[in-house]
């Protein structure tokens, strides 16, 4: 089974706080139909009713529904719980470097362990692209100077705008859970990329940035971004039927006042549709039995979250 990336999808965290958390693992492929062909001899016990009709079914459901990504959850594993999402390399790649669902591209915006990485140069590029598009998309939604761990907070986001498990299903202060124990992590993710882009002023010792707001500024960072992102800003912006090129358009949103909501609204449109999509797959992935007690532990976290922020 060729891999070409697996990592553990949880913030680099100190294991002790990792101990009643399930782990999250996504396994990038060449050939998915292989991959599960494999899986499901040596574990069967994994798959839903799915698995009665084969790999190449299995492969279908992944690629062609949702953010195409396949996940088997509430997996026993060395007496921890843990869930595994594998993925095949193209569209991974097709994520990172146009944000086309932001579902994997969202994850590997954050501190992630790389079990391991197959010598591959494109999915090398594209790694750091999507950092650096993660860094660009905050930009545009931040004032003129603020913290580091804004910044980081912004990232962290991104990929949840939109999501509707944060109005139903997720704990309240999730972002702000990524980020606060983990901005070693994330300076190491991004301090590079930082110091040598040409629109920020990157203070490591102070802790701030300073990044370029005028419209010259804001225009080279629209025209960075993912594809998938600049479609849904035009879409927002371009009334129907002008077919403006996308240069006039993004250079029209650099020089709005409320660029920063343009951008909120062309993630939510990514995301909401993506998070609906791979959450009605996973009913069908994960069985109703597993999904209802998956969706439960979810609503468990929020209303505990939700009590945390009333006392």
């Amino acid at each position: 089974m060729e891999e070409k990336l697996q990592f553990m999808s949880v913030p680099a965290v100190v294991a002790s706080r990792l101990e009643n958390k399930m782990l999250d693992f996504v396994f990038a492929v060449d050939d998915p139909v292989t991959w599960h062909t494999m899986n499901i001899i040596q574990n069967r016990s994994h798959y839903s009713f799915l698995k009665f009709l084969g790999p190449k079914h299995i492969t279908a459901v992944q690629n062609n529904y949702g953010a195409g990504v396949y996940y088997n959850t509430l997996v026993p594993c060395d007496g921890r719980l843990i869930k595994y999402g594998v993925v095949s390399t193209e569209t991974l790649l097709q994520d990172l470097l146009h944000w086309r669902t932001l579902y994997i591209a969202g994850r590997l915006h954050k501190p992630v362990k790389i079990l391991t990485q197959r010598d591959d140069g494109r999915l090398k590029s594209a790694l750091t692209s999507n950092l650096k598009s993660a860094l660009n998309a905050a930009f545009l939604m931040l004032p003129e100077s603020f913290s580091e761990e804004e910044l980081y907070l912004q990232i962290a986001g991104l990929s949840y705008a939109g999501d509707f498990r944060m109005i139903i299903g997720e704990d309240k202060d999730k972002v702000l859970n990524i980020v606060k124990p983990n901005v070693p992590h994330f300076q190491k993710l991004y301090a590079a990329i930082l110091l040598d882009c040409p629109l920020a002023v990157y203070k490591a010792q102070q802790g701030r940035v300073e990044v370029d707001k005028s419209p010259e500024g804001q225009y080279q960072q629209l025209m960075a971004l993912p594809k998938k992102l600049q479609q849904n800003i035009t879409a927002l912006v371009d009334p129907p039927g002008k077919n403006r090129d996308v240069e006039e358009i993004l250079l029209q949103v650099a020089q709005d006042p409320d660029c920063s909501s343009v951008i909120q609204q062309a993630l939510y449109g990514i995301v909401r549709s993506s998070s609906l999509s791979q959450s009605a797959k996973g009913i069908v992935t994960a069985g109703v039995k597993k999904s209802v007690q998956y969706s439960s532990k979810k609503l468990y976290k929020m209303l505990r979250s939700l009590r945390r922020g009333k006392s």
